[in-house]
């Protein structure tokens, strides 16, 4: 009686995880943005770059980029970034050069060129966008 009950109950198992898998392959799942992964995304116009430079919040917070770095290669190889930031051509260009401490390395040598550890800027410096908060922000800038 034990045996007839425990493989009644494997082959009710493996019905239920049959009709299980069935079930989930037909089921189709929403994205929460309303379209296909491979569909350019489109940004509304709240979402575009703001003209103006966007103050800091606090002492020491990254300074945003006021413009678009869409089409900016940044990886291994290349930085574009530097084109205009770098210190060697940041004054004929008219943009802000880089702080000293992004040619310092990890042992506080002075270097040349862009220290290693610096050269991923979007790790720490963000395009500003004049977005609505995604969640309530009691934030207040620091004095």
């Amino acid at each position: 009686m034990k045996k007839q009950a425990i493989i009644s109950a494997f082959a009710a198992a493996a019905i239920f995880t049959a009709a299980g898998i069935a079930f989930a392959q037909s089921a189709t799942v929403q994205t929460l943005r309303g379209s296909d992964v491979s569909d350019q995304n489109r940004v509304e116009d709240v979402f575009q770059q703001d003209e103006q430079r966007f103050p800091r919040n606090y002492r020491q917070q990254p300074p945003l980029i006021p413009h678009s770095i869409d089409q900016y290669q940044i990886d291994l190889k290349a930085n574009q970034c530097l084109r205009c930031h770098d210190w060697t051509v940041a004054g004929e260009r008219g943009a802000p050069t880089l702080s000293m401490t992004h040619y310092l390395d990890r042992a506080g040598n002075q270097l040349d060129r862009v220290a290693g550890t610096r050269w991923f800027c979007n790790q720490c410096h963000v395009p500003q966008a004049d977005a609505p908060a995604l969640v309530d922000n009691t934030f207040r800038p620091s004095n």
